[in-house]
Formats: C-alpha cells, sequence, structure tokens
C-alpha cells in the first residue's frame, strides 16, 4: 500500500508543493505507519488490479472516528489510476463504513492537489492552513467537511 500512496504524492500531489515537502510527505510512508493507523481503528478499503507482475494496489480509501459524530476520511489512488472512478468509489465506501459507525460528518486535511477532487465528491472548504510533518516541514492543506446523508 505504501507504493501506491507515495505513487500518489509524487505524481499527483508533486505538482502543488516544493520538492522538498513532496519528498518529506512520501518519506513517512511506510508499512508502520498504517499498521499504526490499523492499531488506532482506521479501516481501510483497497482497489487492486493483476497486472504483468502480479497483483498492484490502485489505491485505497481510510475511514476513522475524530469525535463523536465526526469522522476522518482519506483516498489516495496512484497517478495511472487517476480520474478513473476509482477514488471516489474508495471514497464512497469509506464514507459508508463511518455512517455505519454513527458517523453524521466526515471530515479531511486535503492537500491542495485533491481539493478539486473531494469538492466534486459533495465536501467544502471550511479553512485552510497547514498540517506538520514529522520533519518539522509543514504542508499547505485545505480542511474540509461533508455532512452524511442517512443512509
Amino acid at each position: 500500500m505504501a507504493d501506491a500512496h507515495r505513487d500518489s504524492i509524487r505524481s499527483l500531489g508533486a505538482t502543488h508543493y516544493p520538492r522538498a515537502v513532496v519528498e518529506e510527505w512520501a518519506a513517512v510512508v511506510d508499512g508502520h505507519l498504517y499498521l499504526q493507523a490499523m492499531d488506532r481503528g482506521e479501516v481501510f478499503f483497497i482497489a487492486t488490479t493483476t497486472g504483468p507482475n502480479g497483483p498492484m494496489i490502485l489505491g485505497f480509501a481510510s475511514d476513522y472516528r475524530i469525535d463523536g459524530t465526526v469522522h476522518g476520511v482519506s483516498a489516495y489512488v496512484r497517478g495511472s489510476a487517476a480520474r478513473r472512478g476509482i477514488g471516489t468509489r474508495l471514497l464512497t465506501m469509506a464514507e459508508t463504513f463511518g455512517r455505519t459507525q454513527g458517523a453524521t460528518a466526515v471530515h479531511i486535511e486535503a492537500s491542495l492537489g485533491a481539493v478539486d477532487f473531494y469538492r466534486a465528491n459533495g465536501f467544502v472548504a471550511v479553512s485552510e492552513g497547514d498540517v506538520g510533518l514529522p520533519s518539522g516541514f509543514r504542508m499547505a492543506c485545505v480542511f474540509m467537511r461533508k455532512e452524511l446523508q442517512a443512509g
């Protein structure tokens, strides 16, 4: 999953950030990241395909509880899988799961390159800001929110 995540960062996110930020962002992505997230209760939804070298992850989305009925979500797809509906389908799965867990709204710290994707999927911008990476780099983002309809 880390390979697909880094591919997404370097191919889709790279056009909106300085190279140093992109590399620092990609550097924090490793297998332990997902294990730690799962230990905290984050649930992942993964899209795969079979290629000439075997199975390949095209993208993933996740859901995690933030506070009460507000959940966090994320979605990443490889650059080669972008604009094929995979991210939207994965995001919908994460939102649906969150709803089954009591979520009435979802939140995302959207990277600058993903704002249009989340907006197209019903999110609204709440504010602009940044998030810290482990190295101390600050990465600009847009805090977005979506109210979930009762399913």
